[in-house]
Formats: structure tokens, C-alpha cells, sequence
């Protein structure tokens, strides 16, 4: 009796409100997910947060309704061309790995220290993640625009060229993405990495993405995509982890897959019409709010564990109050970031085909 009231403890009562919330934070991390390939959770688990979720258990839930969107995802960017399976299994294979020692970690957190001490630790861990992931894709985002390169090429990276130009015999395998043969030996930390990242904070996409685009020279929009794959084989064994510990909400999980469903379809159409800088640009912005929203909530926890002076009530309900509020901000900003890059490179691909098929009438 004693575990069921310890399980259900974790599981937050849902009316219409909270329903209609959940649906439309699934949307907008599946939009996000499909455009941009991270996944869409760092958007959902501190959406979640913000409700109440307890951060294991929404992190938990996320992993969860994260496996089957990104087989969808993953499905309907690979008719674009833009999936490198064979990198992503290679990547999810190191990932999977880092999945089950993140949880473990987590776990012990929360045994030692209490929902206090596993949501200081989540939120801190998007704090820091954000700050310098979200920092780095913004600004290398912003240089290409000012630029003036934002239609040419991307250039690969010192690293990534030097990471394809190493040879270790009975390691090397060529991947379509890089058009180019690496060690799988390079793979390995970099999909630990993710893996550890995902199961802590359920983004495993922060590291995987960047680490395919710098680190192995892959192509923005095929990095994104092929992220998808790797989110596919994290969520799946991530979520069983969860799960034997009663951490897993199905309520959240399938309120959230359903918003996803639609929304990941509508992102992954977005990519074919949009230049490769906006993704980065889309990452960017939202993860620097996110960061606002999360970093507003640190205090919170100090304050409950003991760690620094306790917060009166009506300071903790206002600082709760706009986390909440910029929450769904970066929500609705997402969202309309995503939408308007959309309509605005199927607006000029409609008129490149106008102007050709005007061209032709006159040569006719």
C-alpha cells in the first residue's frame, strides 16, 4: 500500500484546463520536434514542470511519448531524404547506454535528496545546457544571417574535418550524411553523451544535434532529422527504465503523443520550405526563454531543500506565476516562429514557380 500512495503521489490530478494545456504543449513540442529534430522536450518536460509535474516523472513521461513521434518523425523525413540511418542507430545504439546510467543517476538523486532535490537537479542541468547550447546555435545562427551566406552551403567545421580525416583500421564506416567514412570509435562518446543528457532532462537532442552538425560535418537538416532516429532508440529503452519504477504517467505521456502527432507532421513539412540558418535560429530562441523560465524556478527548490533563506508563500506562487507565463510564451513563440518560416518559403517557392511558368509562356 505503502508504494501504490508513493506512486500515485508522483501523478497530478488533470481537469479540461489542464488537458487542453497538455494538448497544446504536445503541438508545439511536436512542431518544434519535426523542424528541428531536437525532440521537442525542452520545451515539454518544463511545460510539464510548470503544471506541478513532479521533473523525474516528467522526464519520464516524456521519454515515454517521445519513441513513437519520433519513429513518425523520423518516417516522414526519410521520404524527404534527410535521415541517415545508418548514423542514427550507430549514435542510438552509445545513446541507449547513456539512457540507463542517466536514470540511474536520477534515480539516486531523488532517493537522497526528494522531489526538491531531483527538480533542482533537472532544472539546473536545463539552466547550464540552455545558457551554452542555446547561446552557441544562436549566435552561429545570427553570424550566418549578417553574413549574407544564409543560402549558400554550410561550410563543415575545423573539427568535423578533422575528426573525418583520422583513420582507425576495422572502425571506419561511411555515412551518406557526412558523404564521407568515420570511426564508429568517434561515435560512441558523442551518443553516451546524449544519452546521459536525455534520460536527465529528456534532451538528448541538445547534444546530438550539434554534435552531428560540428562535431561529424553533417548537414543541419540531416543532423535534425537523423536526431529522430537516435530519439526513437533513447525513448524506447528510457522509457521501460522508467517505467519498472512507476515513473512513467500514461495520462501525461498520451494527452502530449497526441498534440505531438499532429504537429511533428507540420514541422517536418516546414524544413523543405526554410533556409538551414532558421532552424538553427528557431533552436535558439526557444531554448534562451525556456532558460528564463527554468532559472526562475531554481530558487524555489534552494529554498525547500534548505540550501538557502526559505521563500514566504506568496513570493514562491509569484515566481511559479512567471516561470508559467514565460513558459507559454516561448510556446506560442515557437509556434509561431515555426508557422511563419513556413508560409513565408512556401509564399517565394510559389512565386519561383510562377515566375518560371510565366517565363515559359513567353517563350512559347
Amino acid at each position: 500500500m505503502h508504494e501504490i500512495a508513493q506512486v500515485a503521489a508522483n501523478f497530478i490530478h488533470l481537469d479540461i484546463a489542464n488537458i487542453t494545456y497538455l494538448f497544446f504543449v504536445g503541438f508545439v513540442g511536436g512542431l518544434v520536434s519535426g523542424f528541428i529534430g531536437s525532440g521537442g522536450a525542452f520545451v515539454l518536460t518544463p511545460a510539464m514542470m510548470s503544471l506541478g509535474v513532479p521533473g523525474l516523472v516528467a522526464v519520464a513521461s516524456n521519454m515515454c511519448h517521445k519513441f513513437p513521434k519520433a519513429l513518425i518523425g523520423s518516417i516522414k523525413r526519410a521520404k524527404y531524404g534527410q535521415v541517415d540511418v545508418k548514423l542514427g542507430i550507430a549514435l542510438g545504439v552509445s545513446a541507449e547506454a547513456g539512457v540507463l546510467y542517466g536514470a540511474h543517476i536520477q534515480e539516486s538523486i531523488k532517493k537522497a535528496f526528494g522531489e526538491a532535490g531531483s527538480n533542482l537537479y533537472v532544472s539546473s542541468a536545463f539552466v547550464v545546457i540552455l545558457a551554452v547550447v542555446g547561446g552557441f546555435v544562436l549566435f552561429d545562427a545570427w553570424k550566418t544571417y549578417k553574413s549574407g551566406n544564409s543560402n549558400e552551403v554550410e561550410k563543415v567545421t575545423k573539427i568535423a574535418r578533422w575528426v573525418q580525416s583520422v583513420n582507425i583500421p576495422g572502425t571506419m564506416v561511411y555515412f551518406k550524411s557526412l558523404n564521407a567514412r568515420v570511426s564508429v570509435l568517434f561515435t560512441i562518446p558523442l551518443g553516451f553523451a546524449t544519452g546521459m543528457l536525455a534520460a536527465t532532462i529528456a534532451v538528448g537532442g541538445f547534444v546530438g544535434v550539434p554534435s552531428m552538425i560540428y562535431v561529424l560535418g553533417a548537414p543541419s537538416l540531416m543532423a535534425s532529422a537523423t536526431e529522430l532516429v537516435i530519439a526513437f532508440v533513447m525513448g524506447l529503452g528510457g522509457s521501460f527504465k522508467y517505467a519498472m519504477h512507476g515513473l512513467v504517467d500514461i495520462r501525461l505521456a498520451m494527452i502530449i503523443l497526441a498534440g505531438s502527432l499532429f504537429g511533428v507532421q507540420l514541422g517536418a513539412m516546414g524544413t523543405t520550405y526554410v533556409k538551414p540558418f532558421m532552424i538553427k535560429m528557431v533552436m535558439g530562441v526557444i531554448m534562451v526563454i525556456v532558460l528564463f523560465s527554468r532559472g526562475l524556478m531554481v530558487p524555489v527548490y534552494l529554498s525547500q531543500l534548505g540550501l538557502i533563506e526559505t521563500l514566504s508563500e506568496s513570493t514562491t506562487n509569484m515566481m511559479k506565476s512567471t516561470s508559467f507565463g514565460i513558459m507559454v510564451t516561448a510556446l506560442v513563440l515557437g509556434a509561431f516562429i515555426v508557422l511563419k518560416a513556413m508560409w513565408q518559403g512556401r509564399s517565394e517557392e510559389r512565386k519561383a514557380i510562377a515566375a518560371e511558368e510565366a517565363l515559359s509562356h513567353r517563350k512559347m
